[in-house]
């Protein structure tokens, strides 16, 4: 298991939900939801702001795909917001995110979180999914998990 780090990453089309781990990548906590820029980069650079200050090795981005595994509408957006945080100078991997987001609703809705009161959450809770799918099938395979986007020789830490 490597260690450091990791920030979650759920990325939508107006928010991004992002978590974090401990360096000893045990426990995955929300940590924000940041607004999707319309325009510019300001929502790239917010989540590099939080990289530096929590001292991530890497951004764990969830790769939405269908239940068959296929490419949905959102993952080429996702894609291509995880490339983004790339060649902005972060070590990014993407993993499948399957049902995250569905995940969160139910884990809120059990908790007794309204459907309004979930929204500013959700992705919070669904970047906290996805983190944590990552680090514990790291930790059980010993292999890091999703695809690293580019070769991960070369990529600079954060």
């Amino acid at each position: 298991m490597r260690t450091g780090a990791r920030l979650g990453i759920d990325v939508g089309r107006a928010r991004i939900g992002v978590a974090r781990c401990d360096a000893g990548a045990v426990l995955a906590v929300p940590v924000e939801t940041v607004v999707r820029a319309a325009e510019g980069d300001a929502d790239v650079r917010r989540i590099l702001e939080l990289a530096d200050e929590f001292g991530v090795v890497e951004l764990v981005v969830g790769n939405p795909l269908s239940l068959s595994g296929n490419p949905t509408a959102s993952t080429d957006d996702a894609i291509g917001f995880a490339q983004r945080l790339a060649d902005a100078g972060a070590r990014v991997r993407l993993v499948d995110e399957r049902l995250s987001t569905v995940s969160a609703q139910q884990a809120l809705r059990a908790s007794g979180k309204s459907s309004r009161k979930q929204r500013p959450i959700v992705d919070q809770v669904a970047a906290v999914i996805i983190l944590q799918h990552a680090i514990d099938a790291e930790r059980s395979s010993g292999i890091a998990p999703g695809r690293a986007l580019g070769t991960e020789e070369g990529l600079p830490t954060l």
